[in-house]
Parts: C-alpha cells; structure tokens; sequence
C-alpha cells in the first residue's frame, strides 16, 4: 500500500494577495483536476505560516476550507471534513505527508487535502514589504492511498542543534496598534549553508533507503535562494538535468515551493522519462526532510 498525488492544484494570480483565496482556489482546482467531490474529502491539512493579516484563530484551516467549499452544509447525513493547521515552515508539506498516510491508512476517509502557501500579512505587495522574502502563492496536493507500487517512501527527517537560522514574529513592543500587518524576519548569514547541510541529511537518509536508477530521479526541493536547489544537487551528486522547480519570478514560494514544482512539471510533461522524485524540504530550525516519490506510470510516459 502507498500514498500517491491524485491531482494538484495551484494560484499565483495577482487579482489578490489574501492566501485564504489562493489556497482556496488551488484546492478547488485540484478537486477538479481529479474529478472528485468535495465530500469526498475526508481531511483538509494546511501548511501554510504567513497568513492574512497575522491570523491566529480560527484555524487557517477552517478559513480555506470555507473557501475551497468543502463542508459548507452541516446537516445529519452530510460527511464531514476535518482540517487543521500544520506548522513547520517549508518542511510542512512533507509533514503533512506523513500524517496523510496514517490518516489514509486507517480506511477512515479517501482523501486527504493537503494546502501550502504564504502572503505578506498586510495583503499587499509594496515597496513597505520590498525585503520579505516570500513570495504570493497557493497550492495543493490531493492524495489517496493505491496498491500499487507508485507513491511516497518513507519520510526521513534530520535537524541542527543550535539556535534557528531563521526566525520571524510580530514585535508586539513597537508594532502597536498595526501589528496585523507586519512581520519582523531575521535570517542568520550562514542560512543558505546551515539549511544546506540538514537537506543533504534528508536527502542521503531517503536515497539510502531505496535503490534506484540516477538516471531516472528528478529533484524538488525548497526554494529559500533561487540557486539552492542546484546547491543541493551538487552536493548530493545529482545531475543539473534533474532538477525541476517552481516560477520563482516572484520570489520563494516558502511552504508551497515542493507542490508548485511538481505542479510546474507535470503540466511542462518534464517528468517523462523520470521514475522518482526525490522531494526534500529545509527551513528555518534549521530542519529538513526528504522522500522519494515513486511515479504513477501515466506521468512518466
């Protein structure tokens, strides 16, 4: 038994800046994608940190799953959807992953739901927020449990000690009465080379785990620098030629990065050929995961 991607689901217009809309609207594309009910939906899991305005409650979750129009009647007979929020800066999506399969596992629903993506809290994209290093964006992963061999491997996770390379939080001592739309965020120096070193653990631990042909892997990793991704392939002894990533014209997806890659590939047809994706997600702690996902045949023919 395996976990595998049903349908993805993306947004980046720049109609708005509210990632309640664009998770939303990836999520309702990815419905659409795979031509499943929104009942069918039996967990909604979102990834995402930056959020509209600072919002602390409710749940993210629940906003976007509101706007996804997933569960909106609450009558006796209606199925229910759970959904919650789950934070681990950009290594969440692969979280998310693991807790879907468990949650799959257990027969209790056909789909999970997972959602990513940040936004500036103050929903606007000036020169005020010139340094915020993440871009716009939304997306989805809608996955499902097979029999078959394709799927998601094992997630392995690695981390430094010491203090996180990167933080961000509200300055509640200046920001006053404006604090639902700023964010202060400090990035060590040596950011790119620590998150570095913990994905190349994730990495190693996930490609150790299974043999496969080089020639048939392709890289998606995070997206902090536009050439970390590259970094990565060159310490890990991947080919340039594998790896793929999101638009970055608009800068770091953050916690969207890994589904809007593969999103970007799979429309692109650039997995033909590819048998796995070696995914892996480094942040902030500095902390990182990796898996190898093993492609359904009709994405690589």
């Amino acid at each position: 038994m395996g976990v595998r991607i049903r349908a993805t689901g993306a947004s980046r217009a720049a109609d708005t800046h509210s990632i309640v809309e664009h998770s939303g609207r990836a999520a309702r594309q990815c419905l659409q994608r795979a031509d499943i009910r929104p009942d069918q939906v039996g967990v909604l899991i979102n990834t995402g940190i930056f959020r509209d305005s600072n919002t602390v409650e409710p749940a993210v979750s629940a906003l976007i799953q509101k706007a996804a129009g997933i569960g909106l009647d609450y009558t006796r007979d209606d199925p229910r959807t759970f959904s919650f929020d789950l934070m681990n800066g950009a290594v969440g999506v692969l979280d998310a992953v693991r807790v879907a399969g468990s949650v799959l596992a257990t027969g209790s629903t056909e789909h999970v739901l997972v959602v990513a993506g940040d936004t500036h809290p103050s929903l606007t994209r000036g020169t005020a927020d010139a340094e915020f290093p993440y871009a716009t964006a939304g997306a989805a992963l809608l996955l499902e449990q097979v029999d078959g061999p394709e799927g998601f491997g094992p997630v392995h996770s690695a981390r430094s000690t010491g203090s996180p390379a990167e933080v961000a939080y509200v300055d509640t001592a200046t920001m006053g009465a404006i604090g639902r739309s700023l964010m202060t965020i400090e990035r060590d120096a040596d950011f790119e080379d620590r998150i570095l070193a913990v994905a190349c653990d994730a990495a190693r631990a996930a490609l150790a785990a299974a043999e496969i042909d080089p020639a048939g892997l392709a890289l998606i990793a995070s997206t902090p620098t536009p050439h970390f991704p590259k970094r990565l392939a060159d310490a890990l002894g991947i080919d340039q030629d594998a790896v793929r990533t999101p638009d970055l014209t608009d800068g770091d997806p953050h916690t969207a990065a890994l589904p809007l890659a593969y999103d970007r590939a799979v429309a692109e047809r650039s997995l033909t050929g590819r048998t796995h994706v070696l995914f892996v997600a480094a942040g902030a702690g500095p902390s990182a995961a990796a898996t190898l996902y093993r492609l359904p045949a009709e994405t690589t023919a």
